[in-house]
């Protein structure tokens, strides 16, 4: 495993579990258990994902000291205010049946964005969260959130992956010294990703599938990857990225794909308007 080291000074592994749309939550609990079975220790939930009890369970019977294991969760944007932030992570800490987390994210920069971060700031100041940081915040929130709070964010998590590459972003987070992560790191398997010539020419040559070079090329651009699966042979896989290199020739191939098309919070009114009724949907009880 790889490890990068976030700006306050702790590790957090390069790569780890998603479990965004697991459902099912037997399901999810054995996914969570035999990936830390096979070694993974980032684990990454969230309120609206519906199954932060089912990671709990897992982590429980893995029996791995809980030191060892580096769980992600996170706010809903209907809890975004300081008293919002206050329920939301009580809740989260007894869905999973934790003391801490290792990083909680505000999962949308909307509403009362910066009353969540002062609790959180709080939160983090009394050891209930060992890292705080954010999910889907453009460049622009980001460095408003770092100019007007006196804790900076530890992680960005916006989506990447070879058709949606970032890089603009992900030198912003560099410049800021924000760690970026990876949400969607397999673009949900659009666009026949899998099976892009290119991508199987440079996994021929190494030996490997697409989908560990795709994880190898964001690991070389030094971004954390939490790549969704539930079957243990794609769980082994792409664990398996750790003992081979893609060269500058490779790597520029793979930048190559990027179209820039991906997720964005929509700027117009009413389909802003739209994402918001959606995503109040999502239930976080």
């Amino acid at each position: 495993m790889e490890y990068t080291t976030l700006n306050n000074g702790i590790q957090m592994p390069k790569l780890g579990l998603g479990v965004f749309r697991v459902t099912d939550l037997a399901e999810a609990e054995e996914a969570v258990y035999q990936a830390i079975q096979l070694g993974y220790r980032l684990i990454d939930t969230a309120a609206a994902y519906g199954n932060e009890q089912a990671v709990g369970r897992a982590i429980k019977r893995s029996g791995v000291d809980r030191a060892d294991l580096f769980i992600t969760s996170k706010l809903w944007l209907t809890e975004n205010s300081y008293e919002g932030a206050q329920v939301g992570l009580q809740r989260s800490l007894d869905h999973l049946g934790l003391d801490y987390l290792d990083l909680y994210l505000i999962h949308q920069p909307v509403s009362d964005y910066y009353g969540a971060w002062r609790y959180l700031s709080e939160a983090y100041r009394q050891g209930k969260i060992r890292a705080i940081g954010v999910d889907n915040f453009t460049q622009q929130k980001l460095v408003d959130l770092i100019n007007f709070t006196d804790v900076r964010p530890a992680v960005n998590m916006i989506e990447a992956n070879v058709f949606n590459q970032r890089e603009a972003d992900r030198q912003a987070m560099v410049d800021y010294d924000v760690q970026m992560e990876a949400w969607s790191p397999f673009s949900a398997g659009s666009d026949n990703v899998f099976e892009l010539p290119v991508l199987k020419q440079i996994a021929a040559a190494h030996e490997k599938s697409t989908a560990q070079i795709i994880l190898r090329w964001l690991m070389q651009r030094d971004i954390v990857a939490i790549p969704k699966t539930v079957h243990v042979d794609r769980l082994r896989e792409n664990l398996a990225i750790f003992d081979f290199t893609l060269s500058d020739a490779e790597m520029q191939q793979i930048s190559a794909l990027n179209t820039g098309n991906g997720f964005n919070l929509p700027e117009d009114a009413q389909g802003f308007q739209a994402m918001l009724d959606m995503s109040k949907q999502f239930s976080v009880d």
